[in-house]
């Protein structure tokens, strides 16, 4: 369930890249968002929009150039290194695209390293409860088994257990079925999903890919480090729905490449039926648009 209460809040948001001298890029521009408690939020946008620099910050993983990052409550923009290591530790959870997990650690070992970093937990009540979210995930038969001798999606349940083992505000997923099959992918989206809808888990999840966009509660669209409206999205897909080049022109230039297609059949004395049509199907469609 959803409540008033802000887990994420960026005011004026900004990050650039000093490349050399005075050679830049702006990754983020003024960026305002709020995320609040029991939210699925999803990040989407082209490749260079600024989604995995938008993660980071919020992540506290990086830093803005200007603006102000409020996370659980905390102005965490001007926080030192020290403080935030701890309040990474304790707040927040990450699954990443590449799992992150210790390689040479257990699945169960790699789900109780957070809480023993707290110093919260004895190594008994850690293992417990890492047993626990082993089985939560559907996967307590790794436990004793190393990031090595697990596949890919069993990987990426380890790293959502692990990110739950200290109880976080917030869960940031920056691609978590980007290079896992799809079969495990349906498994962590119905995960998340449950995980949301009975536990209130929040989720900031980034992704490309539409069947992880469509768990979310809400869309934030990235494109050149802006939020973009859905006014704005709407004058995007216009711009692009306009044909920039002269369909005759790649029609005809089609039917040349045709031609050469053709000549190479007949030497080989193969069959042409499929040529044929696709010449039918492009002389139908020049009749219509050069009339």
């Amino acid at each position: 369930m959803i409540s008033n209460e802000e887990v994420v809040r960026l005011i004026d948001v900004g990050k650039r890249y000093y490349l050399s001298g005075d050679v830049y890029v702006d990754a983020l521009i003024d960026i305002n968002m709020t995320i609040k408690a029991g939210e699925v939020v999803i990040v989407m946008g082209p490749s260079g929009s600024g989604k995995t620099t938008l993660m980071n910050i919020i992540g506290t993983l990086d830093r803005p150039t200007s603006g102000r990052v409020i996370i659980d409550g905390v102005d965490v923009t001007d926080k030192d290194e020290n403080y935030l290591s701890r309040f990474r530790l304790e707040r927040l959870g990450f699954v990443f695209q590449q799992y992150n997990l210790i390689s040479q650690l257990t699945a169960l070992e790699n789900v109780m390293l957070p809480m023993l970093l707290t110093g919260r937990y004895t190594r008994e009540e850690a293992m417990e409860k890492a047993r626990l979210l082993l089985d939560l995930v559907g996967i307590p038969e790794v436990a004793n088994k190393r990031p090595n001798q697990l596949s890919g999606g069993q990987q990426q349940m380890v790293a959502i257990a692990r990110a739950l083992a200290n109880d976080p505000s917030l869960v940031i997923m920056d691609e978590p079925t980007g290079s896992i099959d799809l079969a495990s992918s349906y498994l962590i989206l119905d995960l998340v999903r449950l995980l949301n809808r009975y536990l209130g888990i929040t989720f900031i999840i980034a992704t490309h890919n539409m069947e992880v966009a469509s768990i979310g509660g809400r869309i934030i669209y990235l494109r050149g480090g802006r939020i973009i409206e859905e006014s704005d999205l709407r004058r995007i897909k216009e711009e692009f729905s306009r044909l920039r080049v002269d369909p005759v022109v790649v029609a005809k230039s089609y039917l040349r490449v045709l031609d050469i297609e053709e000549r190479r059949l007949r030497r080989l004395g193969l069959d042409m039926t499929d040529v044929e049509r696709r010449r039918n199907s492009i002389n139908d469609f020049l009749g219509k648009h050069e009339s």
